[in-house]
């Protein structure tokens, strides 16, 4: 399992495509992160079809900060996305988005800080993985928020299933976050700040694989 993901956050393809180039080198899993303009203020490259170039050697993951996720699953599904993760504030009906997501490949719901875990009304063994935000959702290199931390053991406690974390990861937090449950880590600001090949390297070293 790819415990450190490559995260990008960019407006233009070419930007994109740039990060795409260094992060396939360090993962063969990258997190594409989609923001609409209506779920948060600022808003992503929202063009799946570019990425298929890419689909035969990089499995990518899509994380929807957008209203009502369910529409963006076929276009990047058809773009060769393998993993979605929908964020359930902006998400009229879990359970299609869910049903539909399987369908498609791997599927999972996304928790911004804000949000409770107790209000997720599904059988969580239906997901393929779960996203608990770190920071507010929407921008990139904010610093991480330590009540996730509660909301990690309070579903770690519950599923079996791997748990991502994305927004505020360092190498001051992943080693207590791993030991807290996490099992996946994504990587945006702190990896493509200074020199992604070294940032990389820094948390893998202190995260354990045999988890």
């Amino acid at each position: 399992m790819n415990k450190i993901i490559p995260g990008i956050l960019e407006t233009k393809w070419e930007d994109i495509e740039k990060k795409i180039e260094t992060a396939k080198i360090l993962s063969k899993t990258i997190h594409i992160d989609i923001i609409d303009g209506v779920f948060a203020k600022n808003q992503t490259f929202l063009d799946p079809k570019p990425f298929s170039k890419y689909s035969n050697e990089i499995f990518f993951e899509a994380h929807f900060m957008v209203d009502n996720p369910l529409k963006f699953l076929e276009p990047f599904a058809d773009a060769g996305f393998k993993r979605f993760l929908g964020h359930v504030e902006k998400m009229p009906d879990i359970a299609e988005f869910v049903a539909k997501g399987q369908l498609l490949g791997e599927v999972g719901l996304a928790l911004d800080i804000d949000t409770n875990p107790a209000d997720l009304k599904i059988n969580l063994e239906d997901l393929d993985c779960l996203l608990l935000m770190g920071v507010k959702a929407g921008e990139s290199g904010q610093q991480m928020q330590t009540r996730v931390f509660g909301k990690l053991q309070a579903l770690k406690s519950k599923t079996f299933i791997p748990i991502e974390i994305d927004g505020g990861i360092n190498d001051s937090n992943i080693v207590e976050l791993q030991k807290m449950g996490a099992d996946r880590f994504v990587s945006t600001s702190f990896l493509f700040s200074g020199n992604p090949l070294e940032s990389f390297k820094k948390l893998v070293n202190l995260v354990d694989y045999s988890k």
